[in-house]
């Protein structure tokens, strides 16, 4: 089915002020561009709106140059069109911008980059989606803005050393940003070891924050081609809110992240990386860690993750803690659905290749209203 125009809505000197759709998706990563797949087979109007000025964007400038997926390229693909690369191949974050793109291309879906939605409303049935001087409004919103929110550095980094290089893991792209001396990654999971076992060639590293432990297998080696389908089909299908041992894993995974996936223990060790306590605060503008021993370094790299902000949202479907209530992505707000959040239905809805199955099953809401 042809996907139908948007309605424009127009001041009686001609200037257009409302595009009416019936979806308007808010996002326009992997999250966005699936439920834009299904949208466009079930027929009717829809856009994508995206705050980066080209598709793919977080992938993009939000990632380290050596990134890769910790998924192989058979897990990674969208919709209607799997990952253009070996099966068993673990693709970088450039190329899965280019993915990104290329698929959007593929299915012609109407991404609108540089489209930064300032507040989400409601009135009466219809919700209004403000992006500076333009107005949107739909029956139906999918927020699909994904895992990147607000790098989350604690408050007291402010009070640092000036000499002191420090930056959001989403801000390093590469060692040559970095003084030469010390580098502190505060941060201890995923991230926080990758970038370590970077940095550690050139500079002398320390590693602050609890272990959250590491995955038993070597996800490269041959031997994992055989473990990690068993593994996928548990993250998929058993690790979901319909079981009891998902919903038992669910908060800590929501509250600590995953454990250590591509780096090892024997990795850090053997690169020199220093295991070293959280850091809590800071003395003399230097880091202090939570055995009050203070960090003498050149560079603190803040691997802590980031916090949703939907400050811009104006409808009532947040508990106090400021977390989106919803059942699968539904929410109590007629029309007003959430995607590609971490654990939404399952371990892997938060995956490349595994928001699918969510954003068909919203879409699937939406063709039933």
């Amino acid at each position: 089915m042809a996907i139908q125009e948007a309605a424009i809505d127009s001041r009686p000197d001609g200037v257009a002020t409302v595009e009416n759709f019936d979806t308007i998706v808010i996002g326009g990563g992997q999250a966005g561009l699936s439920a834009g797949y299904y949208l466009k087979r079930n027929g009717g109007s829809f856009v994508i709106l995206d705050a980066n000025e080209r598709i793919g964007g977080s992938w993009r400038t939000r990632t380290w140059n050596s990134l890769r997926l910790f998924t192989p390229a058979r897990y990674d693909g969208l919709p209607g069109w799997p990952f253009p690369a070996p099966a068993w191949s673990y693709p970088t974050a450039r190329e899965t911008a280019d993915y990104l793109e290329a698929y959007a291309a593929r299915f012609e879906l109407p991404v609108r980059n540089g489209m930064t939605v300032d507040r989400l409303t409601k009135n009466g049935d219809r919700y209004v989606v403000e992006c500076g001087d333009r107005r949107f409004e739909a029956g139906n919103v999918v927020i699909a803005t994904g895992f990147y929110g607000v790098p989350s550095v604690p408050e007291f980094a402010a009070g640092l050393d000036p000499r002191i290089v420090q930056m959001h893991s989403s801000e390093y792209r590469d060692p040559s940003q970095l003084r030469p001396g010390g580098v502190l990654l505060v941060g201890a999971g995923n991230s926080g070891a990758d970038i370590g076992l970077e940095v550690a060639r050139t500079h002398r590293t320390w590693l602050s924050g609890r272990d959250k432990g590491q995955v038993p297998i070597r996800i490269e080696s041959r031997s994992a081609r055989f473990v990690l389908p068993i593994l996928w089909f548990v993250a998929s299908h058993v690790l979901t809110v319909r079981t009891p041992l998902g919903r038992k894993v669910r908060p800590h995974v929501l509250a600590d992240g995953a454990p250590r996936i591509r780096v090892k223990t024997d990795d850090l060790d053997a690169a020199g990386v220093e295991r070293v306590a959280k850091t809590v605060g800071v003395r003399a503008g230097l880091p202090v860690l939570e055995d009050g021993r203070v960090m003498d370094v050149a560079n603190v790299i803040w691997c802590t993750g980031f916090r949703q902000d939907f400050g811009w949202i104006d409808v009532p479907v947040f508990a106090d803690d400021e977390a989106p209530v919803h059942e699968r992505g539904i929410t109590s707000e007629p029309g007003l659905y959430f995607v590609g959040l971490d654990f939404l239905y399952a371990f892997t809805s938060e995956n490349v290749g595994g928001v699918r199955r969510d954003a068909r099953h919203i879409v699937k809401h939406i063709a039933a209203r």
